[in-house]
């Protein structure tokens, strides 16, 4: 029966798994480009002088500061996206549980599609991978950082660790995302799946609370260290802040657009609707909100850390680490940025009967283009704000510890760009698959659905 029920799930619910599909993926593709270079990257099998030039450079740590970034960002954006697409399904299992489904069929079910969507994602991914690690290692020899006599080396390694991040995680997210709805009463799991599930977990508020509260410790310890040490306890800082607002993205997301409603509400009905969408449905926007703030988050840090340094010295730094800094940067943001526009899709096509009864009682097309372009807007600036405030907390002590002031330089045009970037990803996101649903009649969507 859980095979049955998977396969179901996959045709009723088509764009979340394929969106599943596309975050391990992109999931596999860096991991896989990050085992490849640590692995390229290292001084086995070639000549002393090589040898020497690679420690010389830090080429080794490097990649594996990379490796490591590329597996805590895609764990976290796998396990957000499963967790969105399961979340969207509960109507399905709410059912099946109410014809006599036993709990464990429902989470073997559940799993079994997580199975189905990214194994084959994980292994094109892989592939992927290593043509990105090739480009990337040409980059290395071009800007001096590798030898030219270092020859590239694939290794197969990358592909359990692909396997371990994109599918383990996938499974995991998909499980944990059906346990608590699994277990309840089949009454109480259609009630819950027709209104949806307002109250959080016991633990998430505590645990993002502490997260958040690590990373501003770790932030002022730091801030009295030398550059150096300073340099290497800023990563741990920013994988805090990030997953403190992970975890506290649903109640955060809530107050802001709340504050949102009290500017915009004059705007019209289209701007009164989509504050009370977001702040009804906190679990659905947040899910979009964490990997743009990653990309903001991780995007400004790198950034400023040369823009500062250049206008306070003249220089940003050694060519080749910049050039390396900013490649990981945009490989990270890219897929960051993926991942944010796979989420949005989704929960506009999770929404399309809604949307569609919009225009059953009355609403025109402006007035629907006018909410998705107000939810956009709310997640958009929520999550600049708490991308800049991340930023601004990992760069202080690097900033103190290198310039002895914690205020960084960003020039207005890549500051200028870096908003309008996240704005504009966020609302074709969102305003894509809504125009979709305006372009059928609304009847028939709502008679499909």
């Amino acid at each position: 029966m859980g095979s049955g029920l998977a396969h179901a799930a996959l045709r009723a619910h088509r764009p979340a798994f394929i969106g599943t599909a596309v975050a391990a993926l992109f999931a596999a593709a860096v991991v896989s480009a990050g085992t490849t270079m640590l692995v390229a990257t290292s001084a086995k099998g070639v000549s002393p002088a090589a040898r020497r030039q690679l420690t010389a450079n830090g080429v080794g740590d490097m990649a594996a500061v990379l490796l490591i970034g590329s597996v805590y960002l895609s764990i976290f954006v796998v396990a957000s996206t499963m967790g969105t697409a399961v979340v969207q399904q509960h109507r399905e299992l709410a059912l099946v549980r109410a014809i006599g489904a036993r709990p464990r069929q429902v989470r073997r079910a559940v799993v079994a599609q997580a199975l189905m969507a990214s194994v084959p994602a994980a292994l094109v991914g892989c592939v992927l991978g290593g043509f990105l690690a090739r480009i990337w290692f040409d980059g290395m020899v071009t800007h001096g950082l590798v030898p030219a006599g270092v020859p590239f080396r694939f290794s197969w390694v990358a592909l359990p660790v692909c396997l371990a991040v994109a599918v383990v995680t996938s499974a995991l997210a998909a499980l944990l995302a059906s346990l608590r709805f699994s277990l309840l009463r089949p009454a109480r799991a259609l009630d819950e799946a027709a209104a949806g599930r307002r109250k959080l977990g016991a633990l998430r508020a505590p645990l993002g609370l502490i997260a958040v509260a690590g990373g501003c410790v770790l932030s002022v310890l730091l801030s009295g260290q030398p550059a150096d040490q300073a340099s290497q306890g800023a990563f741990l800082v920013l994988i805090l802040f990030c997953v403190g607002a992970g975890l506290l993205g649903p109640r955060i997301i809530g107050p802001a657009a709340w504050l949102v409603s009290a500017v915009v509400g004059r705007f019209g009905s289209g701007a009164r609707l989509a504050m009370l969408n977001v702040r009804s449905q906190p679990r659905r926007f947040s899910a979009a909100l964490v990997p743009l703030i990653l990309v903001v988050g991780f995007g400004l840090t790198k950034i400023a850390m040369h823009t500062t340094a250049e206008h306070r010295t003249g220089s940003p730094g050694s060519t080749g680490e910049v050039w390396l800094d900013y490649v990981g940067t945009g490989l990270y943001a890219g897929f960051a940025a993926i991942a944010a526009a796979n989420t949005l899709a989704m929960i506009s096509f999770e929404r399309r009967r809604d949307i569609a009864l919009l225009r059953v009682v009355g609403s025109l097309p402006r007035q629907v283009g006018a909410m998705a372009f107000w939810e956009a807007a709310v997640v958009a600036l929520t999550a600049l704000l708490l991308g800049g405030a991340i930023a601004l907390g990992t760069l202080a002590p690097l900033l103190s510890a290198a310039f002895g002031s914690a205020v960084p330089y960003v020039p207005w045009p890549v500051l200028a760009g870096i908003i309008g970037s996240t704005a504009l990803l966020a609302l074709a996101a969102t305003w894509v698959p809504v125009r979709a649903v305006l372009r059928r009649q609304a009847i028939s969507v709502v008679k499909a659905t």
